[in-house]
């Protein structure tokens, strides 16, 4: 679908309905497409496109999660890190992963939760942040008493 009209002012109030509409229909359950995919669809530049997808996030009608991308606003998803280190604190709160223990290794909790080790890495600098874990250098990280 190509704006029909070559106009440089408003094309992005026009994508921006178009996606609006698409959102109200329920067709971005997964998320928005990337702004490259919405630009060639469009037939406009990335500079366009970024301009309609922020009149959509300052009407609350989409949200960009890190880690995740842009999303409807109600559907808005937890970014990758947070579910990480959400589920990391239930298993130290629970006693499964008990004080004293020794954190799985990034590459571990990597490969288990399907993610890069840098998003590992951020869940895990959240947890020793909030006191639930400390690093020994050259060692791992161990679980410490839960604040």
């Amino acid at each position: 679908m190509c704006v029909s009209e070559p106009s440089p002012r408003g094309t992005y109030l026009v994508i921006s309905e178009a996606l609006r509409t698409r959102i109200d229909e329920g067709a971005y359950g997964e998320g928005l497409p990337s702004e490259a995919e919405i630009g060639r669809e469009f037939g406009v530049a990335r500079t366009t496109v970024r301009r309609a997808l922020r009149a959509l996030e300052e009407s609350g009608d989409i949200a960009t999660v890190p880690g995740v991308g842009r999303q409807v606003a109600a559907s808005s998803k937890v970014a990758p890190y947070e579910q990480i280190r959400l589920d990391l604190q239930k298993r130290i709160r629970e006693g499964t992963l008990p004080v004293g223990a020794r954190l799985p290794s990034e590459a571990e909790l990597a490969d288990a939760y399907g993610v890069s080790r840098g998003t590992v890495r951020r869940a895990v600098r959240e947890l020793e942040t909030a006191g639930y874990v400390k690093a020994q250098h050259g060692v791992g990280r161990f679980v410490t008493s839960a604040p």
